[in-house]
């Protein structure tokens, strides 16, 4: 069944009690025993059923399945953000003692939490250019337990190659878990590529308008039950009604991905002309350095690109007090188009080394390409670039 198909129907079937062909929102935090025995049952695991929202539901057990299909892998847990997906994964493969390796160009949110948050529980992570096959095979120790990529990265779009990463990680005997967060599994799809498990923020193109947060994590059975184990335990997760906003959102996935890839392709090329621009950061240019790898592991190049202005973090802030179109805002994936200034904003964690050796200049400028006319978007970057 080709993703197109999968993306509408997989995981999903009308619904057995009434026919309904949109999924059920059981918007509820409790579920009624039939009996104190049957409540016994439940709690022992000797029955399968529902018991509280916070351990499982209807709708986000749907959602969850589905996401697991679009991966091509066996179960998934949904969560309340991307970052307590992440959380809640690195603390399920890893404990104090234990070592994760991390690839240095990552989202803020991200790089906060394993940086500063797990060392104060005894995990440490190294952080290292994982394009580098040389740096990533040093840094894996016998106490490595994951390591963690997201490609295209976020912000600059560097392009890891997921089954190189995988080759080394595996012959280590390390799993790696990929954020396909920007690419989602309609472009790129990690895990037919050997990764082993597979975390989103689905605020972005999963639910696509903007206007949910939601986390996920999918992989092989075995890790997500103990994953569950833990989450159940720690919080984070979603409701009915974002789990159903989800599944709506992923119904048009794959045509909306198809319009954000086909405006940054064309964006990317006019920017690429412009004397105010350093530099285009988008795997769809032939010139881009991660160009061959994401044609071999991705079937377009995704919607997020990135610039260099010239004159640097001042000439990045004026850009955005000059866009009239664009919207300046954080986030991304959404119908439309989102432009933000890494330096000031989604990586304002990083120290100035921090900035340097993810690849982040101070005019580095990231856009969400929305569904807007890509004439109209051109126009709007062409006459912000112009009052710099």
């Amino acid at each position: 069944m080709d993703i197109e198909t999968k993306i509408v129907h997989g995981g999903q079937h009308p619904d057995k009690e009434t026919g309904a062909v949109s999924p059920p929102i059981y918007q509820t935090s409790t579920f009624a025993f039939k009996s104190a025995d049957h409540g016994a049952r439940l709690f022992s695991g000797e029955e399968e059923g529902y018991i509280y929202t916070r351990l499982s539901n209807p709708t986000i057990d749907l959602l969850a399945s589905k996401l697991a299909t679009l991966e091509s892998t066996e179960a998934g847990v949904i969560f309340s953000s991307g970052l307590s997906a992440i959380f809640n994964l690195v603390v399920t493969a890893a404990q104090a003692g234990d070592h994760i390796i991390s690839d240095n160009t990552i989202y803020g949110g991200t790089y906060a939490l394993l940086s500063s948050i797990l060392p104060r529980l005894g995990i440490t992570v190294t952080f290292i250019n994982a394009a580098d096959i040389d740096e990533y095979a040093k840094a894996v120790t016998k106490e490595t337990k994951l390591v963690f990529i997201e490609t295209p990265a976020n912000p600059t779009l560097k392009v890891i190659d997921i089954e190189r990463c995988v080759e080394i990680a595996h012959k280590k005997g390390v799993p790696v878990c990929v954020d396909n967060t920007f690419a989602t599994p309609y472009l790129q799809r990690p895990i037919e590529l050997g990764a082993d498990v597979v975390t989103h923020s689905m605020t972005k193109y999963l639910g696509g308008h903007g206007d949910i947060i939601g986390g996920a994590v999918v992989g092989k059975k075995d890790f997500i039950k103990e994953l569950w184990n833990n989450a159940k335990e720690i919080g984070g997760s979603n409701s009915p009604f974002n789990a159903w906003l989800v599944l709506r959102g992923i119904k048009t996935l794959a045509v909306r991905m198809e319009r954000h890839c086909d405006n940054a392709m064309k964006i990317a090329e006019f920017l690429t002309r412009h004397p105010k621009v350093e530099r285009v950061y988008y795997p769809g240019l032939p010139t881009d350095p991660g160009h061959k790898t994401a044609r071999k592991q991705m079937v377009k190049f995704g919607g997020m690109l990135g610039f260099d202005v010239k004159g640097g973090k001042a000439a990045g802030k004026k850009l955005m007090d000059s866009v009239k179109l664009c919207i300046i805002a954080v986030s991304l994936g959404d119908v439309d188009t989102l432009i933000e200034h890494p330096a000031s904003m989604t990586h304002s964690t990083y120290t100035d080394e921090g900035l340097a050796e993810s690849g982040i200049k101070p005019g580095f400028v990231r856009i969400s390409v929305g569904l807007e006319s890509a004439k109209d978007l051109i126009a709007d970057l062409d006459q912000a670039l112009s009052k710099i």
